[in-house]
């Protein structure tokens, strides 16, 4: 069954991490509604805390442990094989050596080309936390001044992928794993449900996860920064062809 619990703190993220320790679970494992934003008022005057809505399933019969096995198994996959790049990729080399230099980061890069116009860009170092942020987001904003830098005033556009430690592969696997096991309580509890807020790359991985899941389709709702993927339930009359999820912006 899913049951909810609200907490409040100076941010919405306090909120969400005093309700994640209360409640013993992860981020990946919960539904999080803002029941009311944080307000600094003037001077201190008319402030008020951020408070959340924390829903999670409280399992009626004894299987949480099996459920949450997966996430333990789950194997980090196998970096690709270096190679050496004979001086092709110097201006990315260079540039992102000055910006991790300017960041107090050091870190080894490896660059290899995937295809004739996709780069990819793997750190790895001590200190990677710092690279990929809360959720990737300084990682992103990594990739997008590369490509910018990069690309600006070029005939030829290239995308180049920047990664840290396999991070992108692990959180694919996550967020795939987040979809499934999402899309088994849409079937079991027969209602919509909707995801935390996402960045485009992510609710793509959702919509894509679950285009072929029988019984459930996905669209997006939602302004950024907090648009998020919305799982709904397929009733069993919608036989036939299983409709495409309708938003996957």
């Amino acid at each position: 069954m899913i049951k909810s619990l609200e907490t409040t703190g100076r941010t919405e993220d306090e909120a969400i991490a005093a309700a994640l320790k209360e409640l013993g679970l992860e981020r990946d494992d919960v539904s999080v509604t803002v029941v009311e934003r944080a307000k600094s008022g003037f001077l201190g005057i008319g402030a008020s805390p951020a408070v959340v809505r924390v829903e999670y399933e409280a399992p009626d019969e004894p299987e949480t442990e099996v459920e949450a096995a997966p996430a333990v198994e789950a194997k980090a996959p196998e970096k690709a094989p270096k190679t050496a790049d004979n001086g092709e990729f110097d201006d990315i080399r260079a540039f992102l050596e000055g910006l991790l230099e300017r960041m107090g980061v050091k870190a080894d890069i490896e660059i290899t080309r995937r295809d004739g116009k996709s780069i990819a860009v793997n750190l790895s170092g001590p200190n990677m936390g710092a690279v990929i942020g809360r959720r990737g987001e300084t990682l992103d904003a990594i990739q997008h001044l590369t490509n910018y830098v990069i690309n600006r005033g070029s005939d030829r556009h290239m995308h180049i992928c920047v990664d840290a430690e396999s991070y992108r592969a692990k959180r694919e696997e996550s967020l795939v794993r987040l979809a499934e096991k999402m899309a088994a309580k849409v079937i079991k509890y027969k209602r919509s449900m909707a995801l935390e807020p996402m960045n485009s790359y992510e609710r793509h991985i959702i919509h894509a996860a679950l285009q072929d899941y029988e019984g459930v389709s996905t669209s997006s709702t939602g302004t950024e920064p907090n648009r998020r993927v919305v799982v709904s339930y397929d009733r069993p009359q919608n036989t036939g062809n299983k409709p495409q999820s309708r938003e996957w912006a």
